[in-house]
């Protein structure tokens, strides 16, 4: 559906027009005046915006795994990508959350190219999240497209809930871990994979 279908562009059986409301109801909320100079284009901006930052629900994270390589030349040895810059929404308050996910995996037999890895990132950053499960997402997305012999997702995130409201605190980042195969079982995996990152942490 384009961006002007002249069906009120309805997503999800709410209308363009029913999603603009809402802003400007929040914004009466707020205290302001939803038709003052200065905010009459902001219902439309915000409605726009949210395409952009929610566009995560319009896509299959898994169709981007799908083309695999195996002429690898018989390589065996663990594949890093990291500081994958990431930008989510916190479900909870439905404030930003900003940060870098790093991803591992240990081919058996096939790999998949690097891009791809940084599109299931933002298939699933540009969700209302919780970074746990979004850790956990990752992780499992790739390792049932992919059958590696193991898979490692850090993700650290600076959540806008706890610095802009609430305790206020700025400087805070979290970090969660998955590691599924043999990230999990086998400690000498899981130490190399967290030296690849912590290498990258001192460029």
């Amino acid at each position: 559906m384009t961006e002007h279908d002249p069906a009120g562009d309805r997503r999800n059986d709410v209308s363009r027009e029913q999603a603009e409301d809402a802003v400007r109801t929040l914004l009466r909320w707020a205290g302001e005046d939803p038709s003052r100079e200065g905010l009459l284009d902001t219902p439309k901006r915000v409605v726009k915006a949210y395409r952009d930052w929610f566009s995560g629900y319009e896509t299959d994270p898994d169709v981007y795994l799908q083309r695999t390589f195996e002429e690898v030349g018989g390589y065996d040895e663990m594949i890093v990508l990291r500081d994958i810059e990431y930008e989510s929404h916190c479900e909870h308050h439905m404030a930003p959350i900003i940060g870098r996910v790093h991803v591992g995996y240990l081919p058996d037999g096939k790999v998949v190219g690097i891009s791809k890895l940084a599109r299931v990132v933002d298939a699933f950053a540009r969700r209302f999240q919780v970074q746990e499960k979004m850790t956990a997402q990752i992780a499992r997305c790739i390792q049932d497209a992919l059958q590696p012999r193991g898979v490692g997702v850090v993700v650290e995130g600076a959540h806008e809930c706890m610095t802009t409201r609430g305790v206020h605190k700025r400087g805070v980042s979290m970090v969660t871990s998955k590691m599924l195969g043999c990230f999990r079982d086998d400690a000498r995996t899981r130490a190399e994979f967290l030296r690849f990152i912590e290498a990258g942490g001192k460029r």
